[in-house]
């Protein structure tokens, strides 16, 4: 006699498994995701490739909370006083350095990952409310650069696209070392995104699939890194910040060492940051996450005596203002956003729910980016899929949403008291759990306990 066959064991609508037959129990480490990808492995016989980024549940900014000002600190009206947003990246070098109106810049997404159209947009989103854009692997494309009043150019291991022409066009240069999504290895673009524009950008054969470098060809260590940032600036007549971005891992030490080579901004990138597309067991099980990332730079920039002399860059899962202002509390001077700024302009956006549903996706999932098949119009080399997507449009969601964010950042700062917001600090923090206590080095909430922390360095 089978389950459904038994006295009061037939399942009803709605139901599942384990409420019509009491005695199943899922195996929390076979359960059924495992399960599901033990039996695609055995049947495909190679790895899982996605993009977005870490899925599973670590300690955020979520797990943070602000104090705001009572008695012992007066909030600032926000109808009536200022709480200023700007800030100066990369004034240590050069001759040149970037001023924004506000915090919160664009991460490099590559032309190739992106279509041109959502590249144009980002460049006009950023320009509408003073900040900056960056153009990731794959080089500079003329919509991006004619878009983007403040663009940073990304020179990456792959080199893809890479000349002396776009170096002296852009207005900071990053070099990229690592990734949060993928610290230690390189990225992929699978080859129906490789078009006839992408292939001649990059010197790539057309619709085959290409993996990027994981490292820089012409540098094994932060000796080499230093004789290329000096070449960087040679090209650029000094004239360029140099950024240096670094995957989370050893955030220390890799801050210290590249500071040391010259860098005039640092970009650290936690592991929520997003991916066009990587083997998932890197995104999953690489790297450190955003929170300890931002203490661990801190730390390193305070030990040598240049934190805010060399700015701190942050990414990695900033989705709101409060992300952001808690990041410049714990010492950040601003934020990167990339999958925010893409669900911004309407990716993943649930009008679109059937499309997704056709390419074996659902809205929202993101599982998919690397397919190329974006019925949006963002991440995908299609022609007739790109020409959904209006620049215009997404440029102006772009700016809203970043005018959003700085409001919202500017709210909390002037509710701790603050006239600027780089004006937040550790102090006006405390931490919900365990975890974000000790790696966000603020005390438990109703206690000055910080776990793990001495008081000494």
């Amino acid at each position: 006699m089978t389950a459904v066959d038994e006295p009061g064991t037939v399942p009803q609508e709605g139901q599942s498994p384990s409420q019509w037959r009491p005695g199943l129990r899922e195996s929390y480490l076979f359960d059924r995701n495992v399960i599901a990808e033990i039996q695609r492995a055995a049947r495909e016989g190679i790895y899982d490739i996605r993009g977005f980024g870490a899925k599973r549940r670590v300690p955020h900014f979520d797990d943070l909370l602000f104090l705001g000002a009572s008695v012992s600190r007066y909030p600032l009206e926000g109808y009536r006083e200022r709480c200023d947003t700007d800030v100066t990246l990369g004034a240590r070098h050069a001759k040149q350095p970037l001023h924004l109106k506000i915090p919160i810049t664009i991460a490099g997404m590559s032309f190739g990952a992106l279509s041109a159209p959502a590249k144009e947009a980002l460049g006009r989103g950023a320009t509408e409310v003073g900040t900056s854009t960056t153009t990731g692997d794959g080089g500079m494309t003329p919509e991006e650069r004619g878009h983007s009043e403040i663009l940073v150019y990304q020179l990456l291991p792959s080199r893809y696209g890479m000349n002396p022409d776009d170096l002296r066009k852009a207005d900071a240069i990053e070099v990229v070392v690592g990734q949060g999504a993928k610290p230690g290895g390189g990225g992929m673009l699978l080859g129906h995104k490789i078009s006839d524009r992408v292939a001649e950008m990059r010197d790539l054969p057309k619709g085959i699939d290409q993996r990027s470098a994981c490292r820089h060809p012409d540098w094994t260590g932060p000796d080499d890194l230093e004789i290329k940032i000096h070449e960087l600036r040679e090209i650029t007549d000094w004239e360029k910040p140099i950024f240096v971005k670094v995957g989370a891992t050893r955030t220390y030490y890799d801050v210290q060492l590249a500071v040391k080579a010259g860098a005039d901004v640092i970009v650290v990138d936690g592991m929520q940051g997003g991916t066009a597309a990587t083997q998932d067991v890197f995104i999953e099980h690489v790297g450190i996450p955003t929170l300890p990332a931002i203490r661990l730079a801190v730390d390193a920039l305070q030990e040598l005596g240049l934190h805010r002399e060399v700015q701190l860059i942050v990414s990695g899962g900033i989705r709101t203002g409060a992300d952001v202002a808690k990041a410049l509390a714990l010492g950040a001077d601003a934020v990167a956003i990339g999958t925010a700024a893409l669900i911004a302009m309407g990716d993943n956006s649930p009008e679109y729910e059937d499309a997704y549903r056709q390419i074996g996706s659902s809205a929202g999932y993101y599982d998919d980016w690397q397919a190329g098949l974006d019925p949006v119009g963002i991440s995908t080399q299609d022609d007739e899929l790109a020409a959904r997507f209006d620049p215009v449009i997404g440029g102006r969601k772009i700016a809203n949403y970043l005018r959003v964010l700085t409001l919202e950042a500017q709210t909390l700062a002037r509710a701790c008291g603050k006239s600027h917001v780089h004006n937040l600090e550790p102090e006006d923090l405390v931490a919900l759990t365990l975890e974000a206590a000790a790696m966000a080095r603020v005390p438990l909430a109703g206690t000055d306990w910080v776990p793990g922390w001495s008081g000494t360095a």
